[in-house]
């Protein structure tokens, strides 16, 4: 299963993310399929690559929990046809 994920890189205690598609199995820091984007929590500054992200959630990626929450905070599920759909149904699961 593909999942949108965070990558973390960076040095000590001055770590950023990079959104990433991987495959679920995948390490953390492993070879990504695409990366959709990057995550700042320090400065709290997002760049998204939205349409690739679409994509990816129509082919059925599922994003993590804190890549969900940065997704819905840019209004990403918004733009997805059935993005209303992906997002109940996953926070229902929660």
């Amino acid at each position: 299963m593909i999942k949108l994920r965070l990558k973390r890189y960076g040095k000590k205690r001055e770590t950023s993310y990079r959104i990433v598609a991987m495959n679920s199995s995948s390490r953390r820091d492993g070879r990504p399929l695409e990366e959709l984007g990057f995550y700042n929590p320090r400065s709290n500054e997002t760049r998204l690559d939205v349409p690739a992200i679409v994509k990816r959630l129509q082919q059925g990626a599922q994003p993590t929990d804190t890549v969900r929450d940065i997704l819905r905070k840019a209004n990403v599920f918004e733009q997805l046809g059935a993005g209303a759909n992906l997002e109940s149904s996953n926070s229902a699961a929660s």
